[in-house]
């Protein structure tokens, strides 16, 4: 893919919005597309039998959101994708085809069953698992949930099993689980309540000053006999630095030899790969890890997600418990009648990362760097890069920036920005504008230098042209800012 045009193949496009249905038509609404999707669902004014056309709508309501956005540039692709338009289609067609209860055994509930069958092995494939070891789910959130609760809850029932007594109390034993305190909020959060009722022990493992990332040996010197769960991410959403997530597993998987020789519990071991996927191969042999959270719609998916269990439901498998109850769908571990159109789309999407996450990744890293070197150009010896540390490697769409110099926060140079769509770091934390990121603390960046950060993602369509006018905007911005401050 040439990073200074937009690719016209099929597996490269994607749109913004959905389509509407008014009346007893469905108008393709006004897209600002990489190129024409070629693909509306529509409806007869005859009947209300939808249909797949491959043919774009060409009324004149076709200009109105590219009107709204043709003048800015998306870079915040680590806060939420778009819909790549193979999705779209997915989606479309179970929804036309497939729209029948799985669980029921006629021609509507088996076409669903296949689907999602499919899907599963989509998912799969991307991650080199097997189908039975993946588990749909609403997103990372319920994943990350999903994997802490059910190490509590094995820790218990393994625990038991080894004591004479067959029961023992909070008071005497508490479970230990091992995290960084680089997470998601979905893991951090959780822990932390953990920790205040007194549910588990937890330890957050500083990250090193040098690299931005959890070392191996803090990691695994942070365990203890009574550690059921060790957690860490696989790359960060603000800085985009690869955690050593194969080195912690290798590591983990001689740690539990031993522990289980000398009779002690074995940990488990658990990854959220939301960031990583779509960006960088992610292969859950190779990691080495017994859990795996993917989330959809960070790589041109839908806004579920899938867990990865390894060897599921096997008597050497890792342990999942449900955290609700309901009709036995997902073999009784995450019960509730299946999202089928959601769950396709999230296989087609895995299925284009399979096949193209090469050509992606290097997409994605030369614009990125050529995005740096501008802003370098731009700003000579007044900016920071924040994720560009020695020893350690990044996610290849990533740039966390700061622009050196008093006034300059993140959160104001966006905000006079007329151009660039982008954060000051993980979309959950948008709200909190004038907090310097703790990632960015964590990691040994100074606070005023941390308060003036901006995340800048970019994506599979993003343009070398487009990080220029990006980087023109942010310094017409700081301009405004620093003239601004010059006359008070």
């Amino acid at each position: 893919m040439n990073p200074e045009e937009r690719n016209t193949d099929v597996d490269s496009k994607v749109v913004l919005l959905p389509q509407k249905r008014l009346g007893k038509q469905m108008h393709h609404l006004p897209l600002k597309q990489t190129s024409s999707c070629n693909i509306t669902t529509i409806a007869s004014e005859e009947s209300d039998e939808c249909v797949i056309s491959d043919e774009s709508s060409q009324t004149d309501e076709s200009s109105i959101c590219e009107t709204e956005y043709r003048n800015s540039v998306y870079l915040d692709y680590n806060a939420t994708t778009p819909l790549d338009c193979e999705v779209l289609a997915a989606i479309n067609q179970a929804l036309h085809v497939a729209w029948g209860n799985p669980s029921s055994s006629h021609e509507a509930g088996i076409n669903a069953k296949t689907v999602i069958k499919e899907s599963r092995d989509q998912v799969a494939t991307m991650i080199g698992a097997s189908a039975e070891e993946i588990i749909f789910t609403s997103g990372g959130t319920e994943s990350n949930n999903l994997v802490l609760n059910s190490a509590i809850k094995h820790f218990w029932n393994s625990y038991a099993k080894k004591t004479s007594e067959g029961m023992i109390t909070n008071d005497s034993v508490r479970p230990h689980i091992v995290s960084s305190s680089l997470e998601h909020d979905s893991i951090k959060l959780v822990l932390e309540y953990f920790r205040q009722q007194k549910i588990a022990d937890i330890t957050f493992v500083s990250p090193s000053l040098e690299t931005g990332r959890v070392e191996v040996k803090d990691v695994i010197s942070a365990m203890k006999p009574s550690t059921c769960l060790v957690t860490v991410m696989l790359a960060n959403n603000e800085t985009g630095i690869i955690q050593p997530i194969a080195e912690i597993g290798a590591s983990m998987s001689m740690k539990n030899k031993e522990r289980a020789e000398s009779g002690e519990l074995v940990a488990y071991f658990h990854t959220d790969a939301a960031q990583a996927i779509g960006k960088i191969t992610v292969n859950s042999e190779t990691l080495g890890v017994d859990y795996l959270t993917l989330v959809g719609h960070k790589f041109y998916g839908p806004r579920i997600g899938a867990l990865y269990v390894k060897k599921l439901d096997k008597e050497n498998g890792a342990a999942l418990y449900p955290m609700f109850y309901g009709g036995g769908q997902e073999r009784n571990f995450r019960p509730g009648t299946e999202n089928t159109g959601m769950i396709a789309g999230l296989g087609k999407a895995c299925e284009l990362v399979t096949r193209n996450i090469k050509r992606y990744e290097k997409h994605m890293r030369t614009v990125r760097d050529h995005l740096e070197k501008q802003l370098e150009l731009t700003f000579p010896n007044g900016v920071h890069f924040n994720g560009r540390l020695t020893g350690s490697e990044r996610i290849p769409n990533t740039c966390n920036v700061s622009i050196l110099g008093k006034g300059l926060e993140g959160h104001k140079v966006l905000s006079r920005a007329q151009k660039v769509q982008a954060s000051v770091g993980a979309a959950c934390h948008s709200s909190t504008v004038s907090r310097a990121s703790p990632i960015l603390l964590a990691i040994g960046i100074p606070e005023e230098v941390a308060k003036n950060a901006i995340r800048l993602s970019v994506g599979r369509h993003s343009t070398l042209q487009e990080v220029e006018t990006v980087v023109k905007d942010i310094k017409t911005s700081v301009n405004l800012i620093l003239s601004s401050s010059a006359t008070c």
